[in-house]
Order: structure tokens, then C-alpha cells, then sequence
């Protein structure tokens, strides 16, 4: 998982300065974040738009850690989509110690660039021009139009190249406010919690309903949510990390490489999460890409909560409809928590964070030896081992070997023989008796080594004459 937004400190916690990058589409601002943080947390592409929340990354500014905030690009208003992108970053702004203002030094200064450092000269958070892809081009030249925004002398970049970074780092350095101490808290690492599911179901709805505010940008169009976005999140007492991941399409429908690399992202957050939450369409039933996705979360061993949305516009008898296709289909995963919810009007939201909370208490369960080994021996007791060649397996003992999910590895003779089906057998037994809702159980079966299978049997001269014997007597009869 990339950096948290909370972190825990051995003597005193420090606040992070915010750095918000802004600017208008395609000026680089994600290459920069990129190039800041040292990561490739934020999509790129040469495509205007592409960023369209707000991305949070921790970055080594001089000697101190900064909060930094990437930001869809400032663009035509009367656009829905791009009005909400705009908003996104406005918020960014409001949040931000220092702003970076992002402008394109190959197209010059723009008027939807004057209007944004209009903006920003309105504000009192402290900014800097820093005029990006000067590569080739003389700076001076490159900045010179830039000065008449009165916001400073423009920085020139090549945020592609990481030329001129270092100068940026020590104005940024410069400009930040004093450090200011917290006492220190105890503080543990928070859950994190992937909202995955196909396009259009409602991730995004359903973090700004949990989270209470328009954090991620939510619209009707499929495809919004192009990145996968960290949302902290509290409930509880909980401190809990939810990843708003882009729309998962069949393969052959995904066309564009930009919905490539975010398909990509999303499996990444599945398989780096705490708990997946699949959000499925109550109106669309459970459709093929939905069983895939569920095999995903399966197949990564991660704890399942399955989120049942726009449940409320259902009537009687199409709810009974998708509660029966449910049971059908999604038998593989029996053991995932399931509720039934609107995202958009937030029924259902405290089942779903229980079966969370459930789910994620289920995956790291410590076990004694002596309670598994009681559950295992009763559940042989029941329904004994098949015979492997004439040969009984036997069952002895277990401990646990690991947790989320949980890992149980059970010793014997032959065990490692036993079929697929008694050991699903066993994992179905462990989670009835201990009530292990929303997550898997890894069942281990190990053999005891003999030994003695690698020493040779020395007679002694006694025991040669014995054998001598033995041998006559039997030619003999």
C-alpha cells in the first residue's frame, strides 16, 4: 500500500503541510505529483482530463514530509462532469498551506489560465507558477509571459525529465509554514477497505454518502472514477482507509489504454486491501463480470462483503428475485457478509459497516492450538478421512500459521493425500464453530516426517544369524 494519510510517530507526531498542485487539463500536474511523491500512484497519459479526484500522496520536500494533493485540471463550467472535477479541486485549494499553479510552457499563457491565477491572487494561501514541459525551450523565454499572472517569479520545469525539481523543492521548502508538534497518540494502521465493482454501481456515491462530503467526484456517466482514490475514513473507533477504485468491464469491452491501466489499479487495490466490498446492482441482478470480479477477491484470499445497491427503488417480488440469484450464483462464496443498501439516499450504511467491522474481526481471529485441534478431531469424529490405498489418514493436531485470512495447518499421516473436497470440508467446519462471517479459511494439511526413512538398518552378528536361520527354515517348508 502507498503511504497512508495518518501515520504513527515514536515521540511526537508532526502535522504535514498541504501542497496542493493545481491547474488547468494536460498541463502535467500528475507527472509532477508523480516525480515529488516518487511513485506512480497517479494515472499519466497524454489525455486532457484524465485526473478527476482528488489523489493524496506523501512526499520528501527538503527535509521535512508534505501532504500533497493532485487535482483534475480547472476546465469548462458549464460541463457537469468537468464542473464537479473543478469543485474537486477547489477543495484542494481550501485544504492547501501552498499552492502549485501548473501551466504549459509550450502553449504559452492561456485565458482559462489567467482566470485560474485571477483566482488564486484572490485567495491568501501562497502560490507558485511553475511552468511546465520547458524542455528544449529557453526559461527565460519560456516564463517570460508568465509574470504578468503577480504571483511570483515563475519556476521552470520539466516534470517528464525531473529537470529542475531540485530548485523547486527549495522554493516550495521556503514557503511552507513552521513545523507544528501534536502530542503523540497512540495510533494503529487503519483497515483498508476496496470498493470494487462494474462501472456505474455506485462506488463512488457510497464513499461521499460513508464520508459525508462530495470527496470523489460521483456522476451518472460510466467511467468517472479513473484512478484508485484513499479516502480516510472513522467510524467507531475504527480508523479505516477506503479505496474508491475505477469500474471493472468485461475484457472485451475495455478499449481504451487509459481504461487498461485503471482496470490495473483496481486489481492492485483488491489484492492490497484489508476487506474488498463488491457492490453489485440490485436492478441488473448478478451478471457474469460480477462472478468474475467476486473470484478475484476469492482467488487474493481477501476478507468479502457483498453490497447489494440500489436496493430501495425494488419491489417485493424482484428483491425475492435477486435474494434467490444470489444464493444461486454466488454459492463459491458462501462466507461473504451481505446487505442490502441505497448509496445514494444511505439506507442500509450501518449493516454495511458492521459486516465490514465483521468481516475484517473474522480475518485476523488468533486461535489456540488446543481449541483447533478440538474442532478438527469432532469434525473427523463425524465424517472420517477417506481411505488413500488402503491406508487410513489420520488427523492429529493444528495450529494456526497465519491470519487475514486465517491459516490453519493440520498435521498427520497422509494428510497432505486427502482430496479437495474434505479439506473444503474441514474449512466449512472450523468457520461454522467459530462464526468466522466474510472471510475464507486456508486449510493446510502436512505429513510428519519419518526418521527413520533415511538411515540403513545395521544388523548386528546376532541378529545376521538369526536372519541366517530364519532363511533355512522358511526353504525348507
Amino acid at each position: 500500500m502507498p503511504d497512508t494519510l495518518i501515520k504513527p510517530a515514536s515521540a511526537a507526531q508532526k502535522l504535514l503541510p498541504v501542497v496542493a498542485i493545481l491547474g488547468c487539463p494536460n498541463v502535467g500536474k500528475s507527472t509532477l505529483f508523480n516525480a515529488l511523491t516518487g511513485t506512480r500512484a497517479a494515472l499519466v497519459a497524454d489525455l486532457p482530463g484524465l485526473t478527476r479526484d482528488r489523489h493524496y500522496g506523501t512526499a520528501r520536500i527538503g527535509d521535512r514530509r508534505v501532504l500533497l494533493i493532485d487535482t483534475g485540471g480547472l476546465g469548462d463550467a458549464r460541463d457537469a462532469l468537468a464542473r464537479h472535477v473543478g469543485e474537486q479541486a477547489l477543495h484542494a485549494l481550501d485544504e492547501a498551506d501552498l499552492s502549485l499553479f501548473v501551466v504549459d510552457g509550450r502553449h504559452g499563457a492561456g485565458a482559462a489560465d489567467a482566470e485560474l491565477a485571477a483566482l488564486l491572487r484572490s485567495r491568501d494561501t501562497p502560490c507558485l507558477v511553475v511552468v511546465n514541459k520547458t524542455e528544449a525551450l529557453d526559461e527565460d523565454v519560456a516564463c517570460g509571459e508568465f509574470h504578468a499572472y503577480g504571483l511570483g517569479q515563475p519556476l521552470a520545469i520539466a516534470a517528464a525529465h525531473r529537470r529542475g525539481l531540485h530548485e523547486l523543492v527549495e522554493a516550495i521548502t521556503r514557503r511552507l509554514p513552521a513545523p507544528v508538534e501534536t502530542p503523540d497518540e497512540d495510533v494503529t494502521a487503519p483497515v483498508a477497505v476496496a470498493i470494487v465493482g462494474r462501472p456505474n454501481v455506485g462506488k463512488s456515491t457510497l464513499i461521499n454518502r460513508l464520508t459525508g462530503e462530495q470527496r470523489v467526484v460521483a456522476h451518472d456517466q460510466p467511467g468517472t472514477t479513473r484512478d484508485t482514490i484513499e479516502v480516510p475514513f472513522s467510524h467507531a473507533g475504527m480508523r479505516y482507509t477506503l479505496l474508491d477504485t475505477a469500474g471493472i468491464r468485461r475484457r472485451g469491452r475495455i478499449a481504451e489504454v487509459v481504461e487498461k491501466f485503471s482496470v490495473i489499479k483496481s486489481l492492485q487495490a483488491i489484492a492490497a486491501c484489508n476487506v474488498a466490498v463488491v457492490m453489485l446492482d440490485a436492478r441488473e441482478g448478478v451478471t457474469d463480470q460480477d462472478l468474475h470480479l467476486l473470484g478475484e477477491v476469492v482467488d487474493q484470499g481477501r476478507a468479502l462483503v457483498l453490497a447489494v445497491n440500489k436496493w430501495d427503488g425494488l419491489g417485493s417480488e424482484q428483491r425475492g428475485a435477486v435474494r434467490t440469484a444470489i444464493e444461486r450464483r454466488i454459492r463459491f462464496a458462501d462466507y461473504a457478509g451481505r446487505c442490502y443498501l441505497s448509496a445514494l439516499h444511505g439506507s442500509g450504511l450501518g449493516e454495511l459497516l458492521t459486516m465490514i467491522h465483521t468481516a475484517w474481526s473474522s480475518a485476523t481471529r488468533k486461535f489456540s492450538t488446543t481449541e483447533l485441534t478440538r474442532v478438527v478431531r469432532a469434525a473427523v469424529e463425524r465424517t472420517p478421512p477417506p481411505m488413500v490405498r488402503g491406508r487410513r489418514i489420520k488427523l492429529r493436531y493444528a495450529h494456526q500459521g497465519g491470519s487475514n485470512p486465517p491459516r490453519i495447518i493440520i498435521h498427520g499421516t497422509q494428510a497432505e493425500k486427502a482430496p479437495a473436497h474434505y479439506r473444503r470440508y474441514l474449512e466449512h467446519a472450523l468457520r461454522e464453530v467459530f462464526d468466522l462471517i466474510g472471510t475464507t479459511v486456508q486449510v493446510e494439511l502436512r505429513s510428519g516426517e519419518n526418521p527413520y526413512k533415511d538411515r540403513t538398518n545395521v544388523l548386528s552378528p546376532r541378529q545376521h544369524r538369526q536372519r541366517k536361520r530364519l532363511i533355512r527354515h522358511v526353504k525348507k517348508r
